[in-house]
C-alpha cells in the first residue's frame, strides 16, 4: 500500500505545474551557483598559491642581511581556499585572506572580500548553500501545503481512509514521495559537480570526498526535516490557506527571525572587547608585566643577571654567546605569552557565541544546518582559528630560528652591526604550509548542531506516529 500511495503521489506532483517550473528554475539557480562558486574558488586559489609562492621567493632573494632585519622583513600567510568553499562560501568573504607575519607582533588577517566588497555585500550574495537553506525548504512548502487539506476538502481524504488505509501509511507515503522528488533535483547536480568540476575523480581524497559526502548527508535530513513537518502541518490544517500561511511563517521564522535574535542574544550575552581596548591590554601587558608588577625594564635586567651567573663573566661583552639574540628571543615569548592569554579570552567569547547558537539550534534547524554546512565546506570560524594558529606556529617558528642564529653565530654583543648572513641561509626557513581539520575535529566542533538534526528527524518522526491517529476526529 505504501508503495502505491509513492506510485500515486510522485505522478501527481510530476503533473503538477508548480514543481516543474519551480524544480526548473531551482536546478538552474543550482548550476549557475556551483559553477560560478567553482569557479571563483579555483581562480582565487591559483590566486593564493601564487602569490604564496611569490612572497617565499622574494624570502629567498632578500639579500645578505642581518637575521633581526630578515624578522621585521617578514613574511605572508595565506589562507587556502577550500575545496568545498563553491558550495558553502561561509565566513570566508569575512575573514580575511592573509597575514603577515614578522617579530614582536601577532597581526591580524586582512583583505576579506567584505571590506572590499562595499555596500553590496549587506545584500548577499547567491549562493549553493542559500539555495539549499531557504530555497529548497521554501519548494517544500509549495510542494506539500495542501497535500492532506486539498484530499479533505474534496472530501477523497474520508473515501482514501474507508479503503483501509491509516493516516500514518498516508503520511509517510506523501513525505517519502516529496522527499524522492527533492533529492531528484539536490543530489545529481551537487555530484556533478564534485566529481567534475573538481576533478575528484582522477586525483581522489578522501578526506575530501568524506566531507562532501557528510554535506550531503546532513543537507538530506535537512530536507527531511522540513518536509515531515510541512506534512504534518498540512495534516493539522483546516484549509489550504492556513496551512501555506503557518508553513510560510514557520520558514520567516527560522531563515530570518531566529537567526538574527540569536545573533543579537549572543552578542549581549558574551559581548567581545573592541580591536582598539583588545591592542591596548596588549601593549600595557607587554609593557607593564602580565601582572602590572613585572615591567620590561625589570624582567631584561632579572634576565640579563641570569644569563651572566649562567656563563659565570661580568659583563655581556664576555659572553660567548650573542646577549641580542637571547634577549629579543626573550621579548618574542613574554611578547607570546601577552597575545597567547588574551587572543584565548576572545576566541572563548567567540566560542560561547557559537555554542549558543548551535545549542539554539535544537529550536531551529536551520542554525543546525548552516553551522554544518559551514564546518563540513571548511568556512566556518573554526577554520579560520585553525588557519590562524598555523600561521602563529610558522611566525614562531622562523623568528626562533632567526635570533638562534644571532645568539650562537654573532660574535659581537649588540643588536646591529655589520654581521649579515649569506643569501642561501634564508632557504633553512621552511615555506609555510596549512592542513585543514579533518572530519572528526569537524564533527567533535559541530556536535551539538548534529545531535540537533538528529533529534529534529525522531521528534517529527515520533510525533507523526503518536498525533496521526487523531487527525480523523478533525
Amino acid at each position: 500500500m505504501l508503495s502505491a500511495i509513492i506510485k500515486k503521489e510522485l505522478l501527481n506532483a510530476l503533473r503538477d505545474v508548480r514543481f516543474q517550473v519551480s524544480g526548473i528554475l531551482l536546478v538552474g539557480l543550482m548550476i549557475a551557483s556551483i559553477v560560478m562558486g567553482k569557479q571563483a574558488q579555483q581562480r582565487i586559489q591559483q590566486e593564493r598559491e601564487a602569490a604564496q609562492k611569490e612572497m617565499y621567493e622574494s624570502w629567498l632573494n632578500q639579500g645578505n642581511k642581518h637575521p633581526h632585519s630578515a624578522a621585521h622583513y617578514g613574511h605572508f600567510a595565506f589562507k587556502p581556499k577550500p575545496v568545498l568553499s563553491f558550495l558553502d562560501a561561509g565566513l570566508d568573504n569575512f575573514t580575511g585572506v592573509s597575514i603577515f607575519l614578522e617579530a614582536h607582533k601577532q597581526n591580524e588577517v586582512l583583505f576579506s572580500g567584505a571590506q572590499e566588497g562595499g555596500s553590496i555585500n549587506r545584500f548577499g550574495v547567491l549562493s549553493s548553500a542559500m539555495i539549499f537553506q531557504l530555497l529548497f525548504p521554501l519548494l517544500i512548502i509549495f510542494l506539500t501545503f495542501s497535500t492532506f487539506t486539498k484530499e479533505r476538502e474534496e472530501g477523497l481524504l474520508t473515501l482514501i481512509m474507508a479503503q483501509g488505509v491509516s493516516l500514518r501509511t498516508l503520511y509517510w507515503g506523501k513525505v517519502l514521495s516529496t522527499y524522492g522528488m527533492v533529492l531528484f533535483l539536490f543530489v545529481p547536480v551537487t555530484l556533478l559537480a564534485y566529481f567534475f568540476l573538481d576533478n575528484q575523480l582522477s586525483s581522489f581524497d578522501p578526506q575530501l570526498t568524506l566531507k562532501f559526502l557528510l554535506l550531503l548527508a546532513t543537507y538530506a535530513a535537512y530536507f527531511l526535516v522540513f518536509i515531515m513537518l510541512a506534512v504534518l502541518i498540512s495534516a493539522f490544517s483546516k484549509n489550504s490557506t492556513t496551512s501555506l500561511l503557518s508553513l510560510l511563517a514557520v520558514w520567516i521564522t527560522a531563515g530570518i527571525i531566529l537567526p538574527k535574535a540569536t545573533a543579537n542574544l549572543a552578542d549581549k550575552l558574551y559581548p567581545a572587547p573592541s580591536q582598539f581596548e583588545f591592542k591596548q591590554v596588549i601593549s600595557d601587558k607587554v609593557k607593564n608585566g602580565i601582572d602590572g608588577h613585572n615591567p620590561s625594564d625589570e624582567r631584561f635586567a632579572a634576565l640579563k643577571q641570569e644569563v651572566l651567573d649562567r656563563y659565570q663573566v661580568a659583563t655581556v661583552e664576555e659572553l660567548p654567546v650573542n646577549w641580542g639574540g637571547i634577549a629579543m628571543q626573550a621579548g618574542e615569548e613574554y611578547t607570546d605569552q601577552v597575545y597567547d592569554q588574551e587572543f584565548s579570552k576572545v576566541e572563548a567569547i567567540f566560542r560561547k557565541q557559537n555554542r549558543l547558537s548551535e545549542w539554539m539550534s535544537f529550536l531551529d534547524p536551520y542554525l543546525a544546518i548552516r553551522h554544518l554546512s559551514m564546518g563540513l565546506a571548511g568556512t566556518d570560524y573554526h577554520h579560520h582559528v585553525a588557519f590562524a594558529k598555523a600561521a602563529e606556529s610558522y611566525r614562531r617558528y622562523f623568528v626562533k630560528y632567526l635570533n638562534k642564529d644571532m645568539e650562537v653565530n654573532h660574535q659581537y654583543n649588540v643588536a646591529y652591526d655589520d654581521y649579515k648572513v649569506a643569501t642561501d641561509f634564508w632557504a633553512e626557513i621552511k615555506p609555510f604550509s596549512y592542513r585543514a581539520p579533518t572530519v572528526s575535529a569537524i564533527l567533535s566542533q559541530h556536535w551539538e548542531a548534529l545531535a540537533a538534526l538528529t533529534c529534529w528527524v525522531l521528534l517529527l518522526a515520533l510525533l507523526a506516529h503518536s498525533s496521526l491517529p487523531t487527525i480523523s476526529k478533525l
